[in-house]
């Protein structure tokens, strides 16, 4: 047992941290943080005594003020049974904080409740409220994605409500005289204290859960997207005017949405500040107006000179080669009109469906005649880029933006990186070949099988085989309208035509460049740096290699398709057959979500599908290591899984509900942890899960060298010891054969050595 003072703000304990001791507090007071909240202890209460039968804290305590502490080591439950056998007085101290800390929790999860409810009503009521009013001003009514799904909260986990009774009447029979017979039996004090303990971690696993929903609903208050009620009663606020004589009630409405969600706290504080303080500021300067104003965006004269009509500039464009221009123009005007672009009426739907069969006709006749008139007038290049197609559609706010983001393109292939455009010049180039359809033909076995069934003769198959636009053709049949309905994410709602209705985010930031792709990809190499590599043999240098396995880097080609979307699309692990060759991911060329998040996905999703394709129809094998076999193998058989505590497996099991039982989005939703908190040094996996990850998506040497003060990872940083030193002892003893025979020592080598050693290449 040992004294130490901890000064005020001294982080104790964060989440995930290895459960080795507990702290008696002899002076002063200390915060515990929960998911969603916090409760303070003090002088006679016991830090960590409510994980004591959990591997890791869950909970977070800092020192509120100078604290004085007394630590008991406690490397296992025997060690807590000596403690309470040797000192009643101990197991008095322990029994009564455990009482109290229940108590607190128990008192807060109350509360959650209520504000959940409470939370959960106001949603329902606001969004009926703002559509009646869209409806009485005959405005047009925004949806909330996924507001129909959204199911009330049933926790049926939650805890026992007479446990709260039960640790207050336990807590005063241990405060009164009569407490000396029951710590004398340690028995009773080791069977409470565990009770307690897995009674408390029920209580704050439903709290967790709780916290996670209130986040859920209040998302739908403020989103990053901008696409949430709280934009929509302020826009309409705007809208209407502060003369209106719905306004005022508007007003509280929107500053009681404010509030509730801020005594919530579950929404990102930035966020919230940033938008309250923009809706404030507007606020503030339509109230020192005489009157209600309208914001004027100022455009360059000469952008709004290039940008209006666009329409006609784009079918001027096409000629007479696009037959369909007389229905475009009159379903575009149709488009215009609508009071509601993302209704989903029959009339809607078929307007949208005929648009986008239109629309993808029209983008392969003006690729066509860019090859034919390299002078390209900027609404067709605004088209080809970004679907845009009409200035009034997309607002000519907008469509200034996209002129000066048009005019900074340039080709990054080199990077990899590709509008849709670009894209097909690199296919007639012949730098890439068309990508798989949907059927997992590549253009190859596509002409193969017409010519198989008599449908081309062998010269025309010939003649195919390289002919550029018969390719662009195939790509733009088969991959783009797909690709392109998936990243713009909302697929019931899809039509292509870039409008101002999609813009729920500022476009710049939106916008996805290849230096913000670079940046995310160095940072997923810098945690997983095995990521890209493929195994191969080195076939330039077979004379003195023989069949050693190296490993090479293919970083993905990434391809931005011409919509404003949510979605990435992991859309091919490899070019046709070839296994050393790039994936292909894609992303919308303006993503409203996050993109380190989702390029993490599409990199985990990536992962999958090359070992299944490398392990062909063994790839749930576990007789053969595999990062998928051995995760099949962990997710069907969990229950089973020793290594795994009842908690842990409850996880799991609800982890594969989540997934909707797909073992591939499960270990996607794994990977993305792995990279972003584990890489991190903060742990959330389990032991299992954590396992397969660490052999199969390694960390680099810097990062295991971080980790080796985390007891979590002993036994697999030295079994990576071990594997490495064996590897690059294996390397080496071939690179000083190949110097003892004077023969020069392949680049290869040596990158594969780096390689052994776990350092990331540049």
């Amino acid at each position: 047992m040992a004294g130490n003072t901890l000064e005020k703000g001294k982080a104790i304990y964060t989440y995930g941290q290895p459960m080795t001791a507990v702290h008696l507090i002899t002076g002063g007071k200390v915060d515990v943080r929960y998911p969603g909240g916090s409760y303070q202890i003090g002088k006679g209460d016991i830090i960590g005594i409510c994980e004591i039968c959990s591997e890791i804290h869950y909970l977070e305590y800092t020192a509120a003020e100078d604290t004085a502490i007394l630590t008991y080591p406690l490397a296992n439950m025997n060690a807590l049974e000596d403690i309470l056998k040797k000192h009643p007085d101990v197991a008095r101290l322990f029994l009564l904080s455990l009482f109290k800390q229940y108590s607190l929790l128990q008192g807060r999860y109350s509360i959650s409740e209520l504000n959940y409810s409470s939370l959960y009503q106001s949603l329902t009521e606001d969004y009926d409220k703002y559509t009646a009013l869209c409806q009485r001003y005959r405005l047009p009514v925004r949806s909330l994605d996924k507001l129909q799904d959204l199911e009330e909260y049933l926790n049926e986990d939650a805890p026992d409500v007479w446990l709260n009774a039960y640790y207050q009447g336990l807590s005063h029979i241990y405060a009164s005289e009569n407490y000396k017979s029951f710590v004398m039996e340690s028995a009773v004090s080791i069977g409470m204290l565990r009770k307690g303990s897995l009674d408390f971690r029920r209580t704050y696993q439903s709290i967790d859960d709780l916290y996670t929903y209130q986040k859920e609903l209040a998302q739908f208050y403020f989103d990053e997207s901008g696409n949430d009620l709280f934009d929509f009663y302020t826009a309409l606020y705007y809208k209407l005017g502060q003369d209106n004589e719905d306004a005022g009630e508007l007003l509280t409405d929107i500053n009681r949405m404010i509030r509730q969600i801020k005594e919530s706290g579950a929404v990102e504080p930035k966020l919230f500040a940033k938008r309250v303080q923009a809706f404030q500021s507007n606020l503030a300067s339509l109230n020192e107006a005489p009157a209600v104003t309208q914001e004027v965006t100022e455009v360059d004269s000469a952008i709004v000179t290039a940008l209006t009509g666009s329409l006609n500039t784009i079918l001027d464009y096409a000629g007479h080669s696009f037959e369909k221009a007389d229905a475009f123009r009159k379903h575009i005007t149709e488009y215009k009109a609508l009071p509601d672009r993302s209704a989903v009426d029959d009339k809607t739907n078929a307007l949208r469906r005929r648009l986008t069969d239109e629309f993808n006709s029209l983008y392969s006749i003006l690729f066509k005649r860019t090859l034919e008139m390299p002078e390209i007038p900027m609404p067709v290049k605004l088209f080809l880029y970004f679907g845009y197609v009409d200035e009034e559609l997309a607002g000519m706010g907008n469509a200034a933006t996209l002129y000066n983001i048009a005019n900074s393109i340039t080709d990054y292939s080199d990077s990899g990186v590709y509008t849709f455009y670009h894209w097909l010049m690199a296919i007639f180039t012949g730098a890439k070949e068309p990508s798989r359809n949907e059927f997992e033909q590549d253009y190859f076995d596509y002409i193969h099988r017409l010519k198989a069934s008599n449908n081309l003769s062998d010269l025309e198959y010939k003649e195919m085989e390289n002919d550029a636009m018969a390719k662009i053709d195939y790509e733009l049949q088969n991959m783009f309208p797909s690709v392109n309905k998936v990243t713009f994410g909302r697929i019931t709602t899809f039509c292509p035509i870039f409008t101002s209705d999609n813009v729920l985010k500022d476009l710049n930031e939106a916008y996805v460049t290849a230096t913000k792709l670079g940046k995310i990809i160095q940072f997923i190499r810098q945690v997983d740096y095995t990521a890209y590599y493929r195994e191969s043999l080195d076939t330039e240098h077979m004379d003195v290699m023989g069949k050693e396995t190296i490993h090479k880097e293919y970083l993905p080609d990434i391809i931005l398709t011409p919509n404003v979307g949510i979605r990435g699309v992991m859309w091919q692990e490899i070019e046709g057959k070839r296994r050393n060759s790039s994936s292909r991911m894609c992303f919308s060329i303006f993503h409203l979500e996050d993109l380190k998040t989702s390029l993490i996905r599409l990199t985990g999703e990536f992962r999958w599908e090359m070992c299944k394709r490398i392990q062909g129809a063994r790839w749930n094998d576990v007789s053969e290591s595999s990062l998928t076999s051995e995760y099949f193998d962990y997710v069907q058989f969990y229950r089973k899984n020793h290594d795994l505590t009842p908690e842990a497996k409850e996880k799991v099991r609800t982890s594969l509900q989540r997934a909707k039982n797909s073992f591939k989005e499960m270990f996607v939703r794994d990977y993305i942890v792995w990279v972003l908190f584990e890489g991190n040094g903060s742990p959330r996996l389990n032991k299992v899960a954590r396992r397969i990850l660490f052999i199969h998506c390694p960390f680099p040497d810097n990062i295991c060298e971080d980790l080796t003060q985390n007891p979590l990872y002993t036994e697999l940083l030295n079994r990576r010891k071990i594997v490495t030193a064996q590897r690059v002892h294996h390397l080496n003893m071939l690179l000083q054969k190949i110097r003892n025979g004077r023969g020069r020592v392949p680049d290869t080598l040596e990158s594969e050595i780096i390689y052994a050693q776990g350092k990331v290449q540049n």
